[in-house]
């Protein structure tokens, strides 16, 4: 009778006649902020009960006095860290005793024992180890997302447990965007795009309040969009660090220097970059298929408009800029005449911008269009043009230097007049002299003079002997110096020689010079003893 009773009080029989075996896994590793479920059997004699009572304490908990972390009784007060996130779920009709927690923390580290009634499983305990939650969150993205379309991008953790306090979803992003629907793992994202949202950072964050510990995940938007804020750089000359222009700027380059052109374009996918003379017009060929364009030594047929096409499957967009080709002026033989009035000379010269034109008699200089009683200057302009003529009237004694010079901000070029002593008052002979900076105007000067000598006597006495010599030699400022075609200007009787290169025949030709004293005294006459002379240069 007394074996019985302790049997249907649950008591334990001697030793080898009532068995209490637990089968559980004894170590288990799970991450903070998920769930973990340990199953659970065990075995225990006699279940008359019509509710066993079953619970689940930590380890060197007292059973009679502290709470459980785990238990099937109705209105049982629980351990306060556990409360909520651990839950004993077994059948003990079916010998279940399996644990299940949600919302793991770190705090949950430890070793866990089952209690069945009266009796107490210490053989076989539960240890759980709380690690370092390494799970990130999964972004979804269907398609390409392009500019100005809405697209939806889901976060979501599918590793995370359905069961516990649901995890909190955020978004951070630059892009303009709202939330979509929800689920307890899940959180959509609508997502306007604009071409400027390419490449910035999108991040969907997740924390878990169970648990304390949040985590995220960060991904680059992808944007697809036509070319947008096409840009000219442009190296010139020794120029190292690039100058940005915008579209129909004016760019300036002195004729002969090089010139480097990088367009760039804003574009996903990347843009195909081509350069075209002038506006790109529909299937019009471009010069060049590249985002540089090198023009090594840029001269006047390259002056005008230049077009950076940018264009890909989306759109295309262009910038053009305006190329102007500079130089210094380059001087046209100037010309003088006598006539019953005077002296009248004229000036042409070519440059870019347009040159100012302006003369010299002598140390005075004479510059736009004025007149007095002595002299008369008409100056006009036209495109790169500029021409002036000056008159002369009045007595101008011989030997007078008279120049014309054209200049603008990238040079000058200057051609000096020199007035030989001639019959009358105001004739004489004129030469032509090309002034470098002012040196060679005095070195062929000093060779004129050594020219100077008698010739033989012609038929016509009276013709009048004006006699040009061309020595013109120009130069630019800053570019070297530039030889202008020679020109000559004999009087009737005395025929200009057959054209020839003045190196190759310089040896071969005799050189003629006219030299007129119209008051000379008669002992100087005396000392002229020979009719004409011949003479030769030689190098």
């Amino acid at each position: 009778m007394l074996l019985w009773l302790l049997m249907l009080w649950g008591g334990e029989w001697v030793e080898g006649r009532v068995s209490y075996q637990l089968e559980l896994q004894e170590s288990v590793i799970v991450q903070e902020g998920l769930c973990v479920h340990v199953p659970c059997m065990f075995s225990y004699p006699w279940l008359t009960f019509a509710t066993p009572q079953m619970s689940w304490f930590q380890k060197g908990a007292d059973v009679n006095r502290d709470p459980p972390v785990a238990t099937n009784k109705p209105n049982q007060k629980l351990h306060e860290r556990t409360q909520g996130r651990f839950f004993l779920l077994g059948n003990p009709q079916t010998k279940d005793c399996s644990l299940d927690i949600t919302g793991v923390n770190m705090g949950d580290s430890g070793t866990y024992f089952f209690r069945m009634h009266t009796h107490s499983y210490l053989d076989n305990m539960l240890s759980l180890n709380v690690t370092a939650l390494t799970h990130t969150p999964d972004i979804l993205i269907p398609g390409t997302l392009e500019s100005g379309r809405p697209g939806n991008l889901t976060c979501s953790v599918p590793w995370a447990c359905e069961r516990g306090t649901p995890p909190i979803f955020s978004w951070t992003s630059a892009a303009l965007t709202s939330l979509g629907p929800r689920t307890h793992l899940s959180s959509v994202l609508t997502l306007t795009p604009q071409p400027q949202d390419h490449g910035t950072n999108l991040t969907c964050q997740v924390y878990f309040p169970a648990a304390g510990v949040m985590v995220e995940r960060t991904i680059q938007l992808n944007v697809t969009h036509a070319p947008q804020n096409t840009a000219i750089r442009i190296f010139q000359g020794n120029r190292t660090v690039p100058k940005i222009l915008q579209n129909m700027s004016s760019v300036l380059i002195l004729e002969g220097q090089a010139l480097r052109l990088l367009c760039a374009a804003d574009s996903s996918p990347p843009a195909e970059l081509s350069w075209f003379w002038g506006s790109p017009a529909q299937n019009a060929t471009p010069i060049y298929r590249s985002a540089n364009l090198d023009l090594p030594q840029v001269g006047a047929a390259e002056e005008g408009d230049l077009t950076c096409q940018a264009q890909n499957p989306l759109g295309s967009q262009h910038v053009s800029l305006h190329l102007s080709v500079v130089y210094p002026p380059q001087l046209l033989s100037p010309s003088c005449s006598w006539d019953g009035e005077g002296l009248h000379c004229s000036c042409s010269s070519r440059a870019q911008p347009a040159p100012t034109l302006r003369w010299r008699l002598g140390e005075g200089l004479l510059e736009g269009n004025h007149s007095n009683a002595s002299w008369t200057i008409t100056s006009s302009s036209a495109g790169p043009w500029a021409n002036s003529s000056l008159s002369l009237s009045g007595p101008l004694g011989s030997g007078l230097r008279l120049s014309c010079e054209a200049r603008n901000a990238h040079g000058s070029q200057s051609a000096a007049f020199l007035l030989l002593p001639g019959p009358g008052a105001v004739g004489g002979a004129i030469g032509v002299l090309g002034a470098v900076g002012g040196a060679g105007s005095i070195a062929l000067l000093s060779l004129c003079l050594c020219l100077i000598f008698r010739v033989k006597t012609c038929k016509k006495k009276e013709a009048q002997p004006m006699r040009s010599m061309d020595m013109n030699a120009a130069s630019r400022s800053g570019s070297g110096a530039h030889q202008h075609q020679s020109w000559m200007d004999s009087p009737a009787d005395h025929p200009a020689p057959a054209e020839a290169s003045p190196i190759s025949r310089e040896e071969q030709e005799l050189h003629y010079a006219l030299l007129r004293f119209p008051k000379l005294k008669p002992q100087e006459r005396e000392s002229i003893n020979t009719e004409y002379s011949e003479i030769k240069t030689h190098k």
